[in-house]
């Protein structure tokens, strides 16, 4: 097997405490040179896509298909026994679970294997690693296009399509787009790492699946609904799913999803930085 074109002398010094500034300006150049190539990524996001359902009849339909399946039967189940009328409740469980698995779970999910899936890619091009980052966000933006189509048709049944309010959720999605970038960078390179990581990152969003308002609304949790708070998801689940639900979230709310966002991109580039050097020879 051919040696990585990242040659060993490429490797960037590391101080004790963190990355040095000869990482740093690797790390700038890097995105630099991913953002002059933000053609190919989406590119090869529009290729996965094709690729994963290459062979099908209905092709990336079957996304749309499969949610829809899912909202008609969780709904009828969970309406039934949370004694919810439909007109309530479905609207705004077809709209979480659009968001939860698309927006939030798929990201966080596809972020483990972001350099590892490109491992070919990495040995073989020279190529900045922050496409790949770019490459899984255009990936699931365009499965995102086909999962919307479900909850947008329920409200056109209950005739409660989205109204202005629904306008306050842009700044959310490119919140959002953002913490995909910075969790490919960060469990992207440390699954590139630690190969047991993938699986228990897919349980502990298991586990926040439930412990989150998705199948269940806040206010049921009553005067406790204070503490979803402290649930990192909630917050950055809320800021784009009020919105379209035609209420608009409140600054504490949005305080709170802009310092765990801050927080996070801060520790994801902090370890690529550290860790960029080395990439090509874990994968």
């Amino acid at each position: 097997m051919s040696a990585p074109s990242h040659s060993l002398s490429s490797v960037s010094r590391m101080g004790p405490k963190g990355p040095d500034v000869q990482s740093w300006a690797m790390v700038r150049k890097d995105i630099a040179g991913a953002l002059r190539l933000w053609r190919l990524a989406v590119s090869l996001g529009w290729l996965d896509i094709k690729l994963r359902y290459r062979g099908s009849v209905l092709g990336p339909l079957w996304i749309t298909l499969s949610s829809a399946i899912m909202v008609a039967s969780m709904g009828v189940i969970y309406g039934r026994l949370f004694h919810v009328v439909n007109r309530e409740y479905l609207p705004f469980l077809s709209l979480s679970l659009t968001l939860w698995q698309v927006g939030i779970s798929g990201i966080m999910q596809e972020a483990c294997t972001c350099f590892i899936d490109a491992e070919r890619t990495i040995r073989s091009v020279r190529m900045p690693f922050f496409v790949q980052a770019l490459r899984v966000i255009v990936r699931n933006v365009i499965i995102f296009g086909h999962n919307i189509v479900v909850p947008l048709g329920v409200f056109a049944i209950y005739h409660l399509l989205p109204g202005p309010e629904a306008l306050l959720s842009i700044p959310g999605f490119l919140l959002w787009m953002l913490d995909g970038i910075a969790a490919c960078l960060l469990l992207g390179s440390i699954c590139a790492r630690f190969r047991d990581v993938p699986p228990i990152v897919a349980s502990l969003l298991q586990i926040a699946f439930y412990v989150t308002p998705i199948i269940w609304r806040p206010t049921q949790l009553g005067w406790r609904a204070k503490w979803l708070l402290l649930n990192p998801f909630y917050s950055l689940l809320e800021i784009v799913r009020g919105p379209l639900l035609g209420t608009v979230p409140e600054l504490r709310v949005w305080g709170t999803a802009v310092g765990i966002s801050v927080v996070f991109c801060v520790v994801a580039m902090m370890v690529f930085a550290r860790v960029r050097s080395r990439l090509a020879f874990w994968v």
